[in-house]
């Protein structure tokens, strides 16, 4: 065998030039965590920050061994932590971010040598299970700065049965485990704060890490952004300016780009201010100005005739995934679907489609059937898609972008009837070329700031599991002056909300907000960028160089950050 089929062989499982190179890249730490050439836990202590939210009197009486432990107060870093013998778990919940093998890595060094860190198997599932391995300084090594979950996998397994709580219980004593640390998204922090309450006589405590690139989950300045967000919008901002670049070469496509974000439109936002294309929705945006699907349609439409009467017969429009879940009438419809299928799950998913459209016809408001008959069958009949363990439509596969085309084109041959015979855009033929981003920005590795962001999480969660805090969100704050460690109290931000047909706790999801820096300054450039090329192309997220200490457009803008340039302490090389 030649010695270039040893080295290919040689790049197998995680080994390429690039994935060899990564492992070794310095990342900043924040100075606390650092002493001398390795790395340290720290002390956590109650500031004067308190949270609560509009339903804290019923959290209080719901949660009381949390919150008299925690006082709904914030916690910041303060002095140095030595602890021996903690056991502690860590496990990923919910769909992948870029950074989670960061966090883990942080974790690991929180903890040191006379602390033992345990990964859980495939997520909550595993938990459950009780399926763990020890986590040894050469894995840690191995993944460190490396996308995806793969190291210990992932799903979306919910526990908030009894009969799962006392499975919980049972693990944690048979493994002697002392702390849960939890890395997910919204859901996966509410059911931290609900395990933390459960495990409180026991002696167990629970902590969160902020997981999701839809970047739902932030508090302003005591939680920027969750983890996963930058690498993601960065992902999908290099496609769509590949893109851009593209309809200004070949002179003729409109592309549109649905792009992830089911609940709120911040990567959109985010991959709109990187790319600067011809129309992005913004789903708030939509459902505050009460606007139907046929305003928006008739926007794009109008944007394409005004572009190819300046002889642009290109472009691009950007759709958030959950964008016909902002459109009023919409929404309606889609929430009393949701308190009817809630309320039958088990017996809806066992129905066929006929079944399913038969049943959900009988139940709906007269007025409400009216609308779903107006709707084509296809969407009709993906309306009707199995709902995921959190009572979610999975919207990723209903083709927005699809449906938007297909009314546009018709809309455009109106305005083409209605123009001067002469004019250029009476004689345009639109071309249309649809795609979704996706699955495509969960896995990469991460860029360098979610790489530094991600082992400073763990490095907090670890700190605050060998402190006994519990019923706590790991949060990296003051991005630009370098960063501070603190910790969120989990009942602070929980709300009762109405779902899938019962009242639940949840942590409510971050809106684009329409007074944000951010949107508006969206609002200030998007009638230059709808009526000529002034789009950009950002290239691929870089871990070195001059441009790679960076963070999102969207945090830097709605921080107040002089520029975009973030600093997280030294960098230090992993050891």
């Amino acid at each position: 065998m030649s010695q270039l089929n040893n080295n290919l062989i040689n790049m197998e499982k995680h080994h390429s030039s690039f994935e060899n190179f990564v492992r070794s890249l310095p990342v900043p730490i924040l100075k606390e965590f650092v002493k001398g050439s390795s790395l340290q836990a720290v002390d956590f202590k109650k500031t004067n920050v308190i949270l609560n939210t509009k339903d804290s009197d019923a959290i209080t009486k719901a949660f009381p061994l949390s919150v008299e432990k925690s006082e709904n107060r914030m916690l910041i870093a303060e002095g140095v932590l030595s602890v021996k013998g903690k056991r502690v778990a860590a496990l990923f919940s919910g769909g992948p971010a870029s950074g989670g093998h960061n966090v883990v890595v942080g974790i690991k060094k929180a903890l040191g040598a006379d602390n033992t860190l345990l990964a859980t198997k495939v997520g909550p599932k595993g938990l459950l299970a009780g399926d763990f391995f020890e986590i040894t300084d050469e894995m840690v090594n191995n993944i460190c700065n490396t996308g995806g979950f793969d190291f210990m996998g992932s799903d979306r397994t919910k526990i908030k049965t009894e009969a799962q709580f006392s499975m919980v219980k049972d693990v944690v004593k048979k493994h002697n485990i002392d702390t849960i640390i939890i890395i997910g998204g919204d859901d996966s922090n509410t059911n931290a704060a609900i395990l933390a309450e459960v495990l409180a006589p026991q002696g167990v405590s629970v902590i969160g890490v902020p997981k999701t690139i839809d970047g739902d989950l932030q508090l302003g300045d005591l939680l920027p952004i969750s983890f996963g967000f930058d690498t993601a919008t960065k992902i999908y901002s290099e496609m769509v300016g590949n893109i851009l670049q593209d309809t200004a070469s070949s002179l003729k496509y409109w592309h549109f780009v649905k792009i992830m974000g089911r609940a709120a439109s911040h990567v959109a936002l985010e991959t709109c201010l990187q790319t600067r294309p011809a129309y992005t929705i913004i789903s708030e945006e939509v459902l505050e100005k009460k606007m139907s699907l046929s305003q928006v349609i008739n926007d794009i439409a109008s944007v394409i005739k005004v572009r190819v009467e300046k002889g642009i017969n290109h472009g691009l429009v950007l759709i958030p995934e959950g964008f016909i879940e902002f459109i009023p009438e919409m929404r309606t419809m889609l929430a009393e679907m949701d308190e009817i299928i809630g309320h039958s799950m088990e017996a809806f998913t066992a129905m066929d489609i006929v079944a399913k459209k038969e049943f959900i016809i009988s139940k709906l408001e007269e007025k409400t059937v009216v609308l779903y008959n107006e709707l084509p069958s296809s969407i009709q009949s993906m309306l009707l898609l199995d709902r995921d363990s959190h009572g979610n439509l999975p919207l990723s596969q209903i083709p927005t972008e699809t449906l938007v085309i297909e009314m546009v084109a018709p809309r455009i041959k109106e305005l083409q009837a209605a123009a001067p015979k002469d004019s250029s855009f009476a004689h345009y033929k639109f071309n249309a070329l649809n795609h979704f981003f996706g699955y495509e920005g969960r896995c990469g590795a991460p860029t360098l700031f979610d790489a530094a962001y991600c082992i400073n999480l763990g490095l907090v969660a670890g700190s605050l599991a060998l402190g006994g805090h519990t019923g706590y969100m790991a949060s990296i704050t003051d991005l630009q002056t370098g960063g501070k460690a603190q910790a969120i109290p989990l009942t602070g931000l929980l709300n009762i909300e109405r779902r899938h047909g019962h009242d639940e706790f949840v942590i409510e999801k971050a809106l684009v907000k329409l007074n944000s820096p951010a949107f508006e300054f969206f609002v200030s450039r998007r009638k230059a960028w709808a009526e000529g090329d002034y789009f950009t192309s950002p290239g691929p997220r870089q871990l070195m160089g001059p441009v790679a200490k960076l963070v999102p457009i969207t945090v830097a803008l709605n921080r107040g950050y002089e520029n975009l340039k973030f600093d997280l302490g030294n960098d230090t090389e992993i050891k």
